[in-house]
């Protein structure tokens, strides 16, 4: 089980080497096909479990650009567990920055609220970079 346990954090945890980790282990480990025909039905569930788990995490993670909707997707939730959103502004409200490349807004702490082009399409939640404040991005009006 240790083994297994290894195997998992590595799959979790190495993005550019995911796919390698994702043929030396999952498969070798979890694989229907790859389960002894003797071992418990709970033990082969588990593996099939773990097995679908971690090919659809292959799916997300493996591609760039479906990582960083998941990315984005995790930020907006931690944000939003965070607290209450603070304010709601439009992009319009934002100035635009062109030596950092993305969109700011100051925060009555002193800090900035930042975002960039690509973001401000895919968030709806911005924190603050000092304090723990929250803006909610509207759609563009």
């Amino acid at each position: 089980a240790g083994g297994h346990g290894q195997g998992c954090r590595c799959i979790w945890k190495k993005v550019d080497g995911l796919e390698s980790c994702w043929k030396g282990n999952a498969e070798d480990w979890y694989h229907p096909d790859r389960q002894s025909a003797d071992a418990p039905a709970e033990a082969v569930e588990e593996c099939v479990r773990k097995f679908i788990e971690i090919d659809q995490a292959w799916k997300i993670l493996g591609h760039e650009e479906t990582k960083k909707e998941y990315d984005l997707l995790r930020l907006e939730d931690d944000l939003r567990n965070l607290g209450p959103v603070d304010a709601q502004v439009y992009l319009e409200e934002m100035t635009w920055n062109e030596d950092d490349h993305c969109f700011s807004l100051s925060c009555r702490c002193g800090g900035k609220y930042r975002v960039s082009k690509d973001e401000a399409e895919e968030v709806t939640l911005i924190s603050c970079d000092t304090c723990s404040l929250i803006v909610e991005l509207l759609p563009r009006s």
